[in-house]
């Protein structure tokens, strides 16, 4: 009977931190910085993107809700811009979650949405050129949640499956993307079930 109390105990925490009817907040906030010396000068590159999402758990397994991302990316010679890249997206996802045991669980998003990408360059002789672009994504990723206190996780996730669309204003190459980086890359998140 007391197995039988402990086992039925474990169940029910390790649901709740996902219980059905609450709401999911998470997001990642990444920032690079590269600098390279030259014999004419140094070579600068930053990238910086915020990526929230936010979801209603409508089952013990399934949560659906918005995401959205925010990113640029800027590369200079000495004072001057070479280039420069604004990024944003906006769209929606379904992840289903399967806890593993009351601190672990394994989960899938799958995210669907719309993209925009301006670009905007300075050539050597001083020429300015700026491409906006707009596309969709579609993207799958698998990740592991490890639950620290009362629903309040980090997020670990080692890739994704992915493809992205893009197409130019002004008559400039379009683009389309197949991206799988599973086992290549790797990201950590924080979430927190309300």
């Amino acid at each position: 009977m007391k197995k039988m109390l402990l086992i039925v105990a474990l169940a029910m925490f390790s649901f709740a931190n996902a219980q059905k009817g609450s709401v999911l907040v998470m997001g990642s906030v990444t920032y690079q910085s590269q600098k390279t010396s030259y014999a004419a000068g140094d070579n600068k590159q930053n990238f910086f993107s915020f990526s929230p999402k936010v979801g209603y758990q409508f089952h013990e397994n399934w949560t659906a809700g918005i995401e959205g991302s925010v990113g640029t990316l800027k590369n200079e010679d000495g004072n001057r811009l070479l280039q420069k890249s604004n990024n944003f997206t906006l769209g929606g996802f379904v992840r289903y979650t399967k806890p593993l045991n009351e601190t672990f669980s394994f989960y899938t998003d799958l995210g669907l949405g719309f993209q925009n990408r301006k670009d905007s360059s300075e050539s050597q002789v001083g020429i300015v050129t700026t491409n906006k672009a707009d596309g969709i994504y579609v993207g799958v990723t698998p990740a592991i949640f490890i639950n620290v206190s009362k629903g309040f996780g980090l997020n670990f996730n080692i890739g994704s499956l992915g493809y992205n669309t893009l197409k130019f204003d002004n008559g400039g190459s379009d683009s389309k993307t197949f991206n799988f980086s599973l086992g290549q890359a790797f990201s950590v998140g924080i979430s927190k079930n309300f």
